[in-house]
């Protein structure tokens, strides 16, 4: 059985519109708790080749970790997009990522998909397909 995040339709909308802002790969965070996404917070791609590649700017994943650990919104995961491709992580991605159960939400071509890191997952044996329910 796939897990599943919430994330109501005016935040997954704020997301699609950012990825369909730019030609480059955009980039955000994606606070909340547990199973709901509450809070999607854009970052800066700061790779030295954002045509093919993402790096949220480490400031504001400091800035949003210390505010989670001062009470605030719990840092769950990212999203980012593929401007020419489809909604799954490319190998890159999965080289890039740590095994530490985060979301990532993936802006494709045509498509918004949702996956977690994990270790020996189906995909590229880094993810797991995540069921991603849009609340009104």
């Amino acid at each position: 059985m796939a897990m599943k995040v919430e994330i109501s339709i005016t935040l997954r909308q704020r997301i699609i519109d950012h990825a369909r802002s730019s030609q480059m790969e955009v980039c955000g965070l994606l606070l909340g708790e547990g199973g709901r996404i509450t809070v999607v917070e854009q970052c800066a791609n700061v790779s030295s080749a954002p045509a093919t590649r993402f790096e949220l700017d480490p400031a504001a994943l400091i800035a949003a970790w210390r505010a989670a650990r001062s009470g605030g919104h719990q840092v769950i995961g990212h999203y980012h997009s593929h401007p020419t491709g489809d909604s799954r992580p490319s190998p890159t991605d999965a080289a890039d990522a740590a095994p530490d159960g985060a979301i990532w939400i993936i802006v494709g071509t045509n498509e918004v998909a949702a996956w977690r890191a994990v270790d020996r997952g189906a995909l590229h044996g880094r993810f797991d397909p995540v069921d991603l329910v849009v609340a009104a």
